[in-house]
């Protein structure tokens, strides 16, 4: 279990990384996994880490569960391990960036 200092870094920098919100990062998943010939059920488009981010995103601090502790954990993980903060991505670097989107982060936002 996470004791209350941690889950508060935690809140704090999950929300850092995390800079679209749920609305945001919902409609963002709805386009990604479009296609030409269907589009997905709204509660079932995109990663499943997207979708637990976007639920994540709706809680309050004292409602998240273990599972919930731990994928604000890897967001924060992968968000610091891949956006790039010190340069703004380059336009070939598109796919990156919308990577980094399923998972509610756009590293074009300051």
């Amino acid at each position: 279990m996470t004791d209350a200092l941690e889950l508060d870094a935690l809140w704090e920098d999950f929300h850092r990384a995390v800079n679209m919100t749920s609305q945001e990062l919902a409609a963002w998943l709805r386009v990604r996994d479009a296609d030409e010939d269907a589009e997905p059920l709204p509660e079932r488009a995109g990663t499943p880490t997207g979708q637990d981010v976007i639920a994540i995103l709706q809680k309050r601090r004292t409602d998240l569960t273990d599972e919930d502790i731990q994928v604000m954990y890897d967001v924060v993980d992968t968000v610091d391990a891949q956006a790039d903060v010190e340069n703004e991505p380059e336009p070939e670097q598109t796919r990156h960036r919308h990577r980094l989107m399923t998972l509610g982060h756009d590293p074009l936002r300051p």
